[in-house]
């Protein structure tokens, strides 16, 4: 417990209350002694950043029970469902494999913040391969995994916005019906107008 304490970077009396109050899963025994391992390191990173993003010891008491139970993550932390992007189940070993010592409390309360990362049970769940590999890429590529989350959520934003556009058009001018058919115009048009973009920006002198 000791040791769980120190690599998480608490105390050990406050591991003892997280364990009293169910927040972490119970260690596994051999006999007198109890094993903590990844999974448990894993939770208290999580813990610690939601607390960071100003959710109650009760709150994560229940989230932590519905995880437990098996709740979908989407449901439990109103990520929605995907149509499209493939979610991805990772150990704690395997997110260190994508992004190294990135992997620190604040971009994990980040990448939660904006519903890219999610904890099931024992797993950590991306919420889309392809991101998973864009972003663990770029940091291959030495941008900071502050950095690329930073412009994830500028990205957001646009894409949001994108979305907006696309489904108001289709309830002025098409049957609600046709929005799913439609919806490779839509990604065409912004891929599109994309290429074009970075072509204009890449031909500007002086920009980096």
């Amino acid at each position: 417990m000791e040791e769980l304490a120190e690599a998480a970077g608490i105390p050990p009396r406050t591991l003892r209350f997280y364990r009293e109050r169910g927040l972490i899963p119970p260690p596994r025994r051999e006999g007198r002694i109890a094993w903590y391992g990844p999974r448990h390191l894993a939770r208290l990173r999580t813990i610690a950043a939601l607390l960071e993003r100003g959710h109650t010891l009760n709150g994560i008491a229940d989230l932590a029970a519905a995880f437990e139970s098996g709740r979908d993550v989407g449901e439990v932390l109103g990520l929605g469902e995907p149509t499209e992007e493939e979610p991805v189940r990772l150990t704690p070993e395997e997110l260190a494999d994508h992004f190294g010592d990135q992997v620190t409390v604040e971009n994990f309360a980040a990448a939660l913040d904006l519903g890219y990362l999610a904890m099931d049970g024992e797993a950590i769940v991306h919420v889309s391969r392809r991101l998973l590999d864009v972003s663990s890429a770029l940091v291959r590529e030495g941008v900071p995994l502050a950095a690329v989350l930073g412009a994830a959520r500028e990205v957001r934003t646009h894409a949001d916005a994108l979305a907006r556009l696309f489904t108001d058009l289709l309830r002025e001018h098409a049957h609600a019906d046709d929005a799913e058919r439609l919806r490779p115009f839509a990604k065409s048009v912004v891929d599109a107008e994309l290429s074009l973009a970075l072509d204009r920006r890449m031909r500007e002198p002086g920009d980096s």
